[in-house]
């Protein structure tokens, strides 16, 4: 039986600056077979990496891993510790922070666009139902490979 899976492209504005920003398209991934992570994959031109000859191949999209409840959380309320932070606002927006040692990468996505892949995603596997999904063995291999 296929893996349930949700993909959705939305828009979202990096913020440059107080008066500037970018437009550009995100592409949410949701997995059951990783039940508890949502994947945000960026254009390679967004990448904040060098492209020398030690840092992987150039034209590559960016991938960021983060748990599913810290993308529901902060639609309502500020959330996330560490490296990533998504709160309301302002307006019919929610604000994701991104924060590596390159810097920091402040972006606004229309909320009602990220509702509707939550939606989604949770119709795939269901909230607290994430238990049933896991493959202890997979997760372990990938950790140690």
């Amino acid at each position: 039986m296929p893996t349930p899976a949700v993909e959705q492209t939305v828009q979202a504005r990096l913020v440059l600056s107080t008066r500037r920003s970018a437009l550009l398209g995100v592409t949410l991934r949701y997995r059951a077979d990783d039940p508890l992570a949502v994947r945000m994959l960026f254009p390679a031109e967004y990448s904040l990496d060098a492209t020398g000859p030690d840092d992987g191949p150039a034209g590559a999209e960016v991938t960021w891993v983060f748990a599913r409840q810290l993308l529901a959380a902060g639609l309502d309320r500020p959330a996330g510790i560490g490296d990533v932070h998504v709160r309301p606002g302002p307006g019919p927006q929610t604000t994701v922070e991104l924060r590596a040692a390159e810097g920091v990468a402040v972006l606004r996505f229309d909320t009602p666009g990220l509702r509707h892949f939550l939606r989604l995603s949770f119709r795939a596997v269901p909230e607290g139902e994430e238990h049933h999904h896991l493959d202890a063995d997979r997760a372990l291999a990938e950790l140690l490979g």
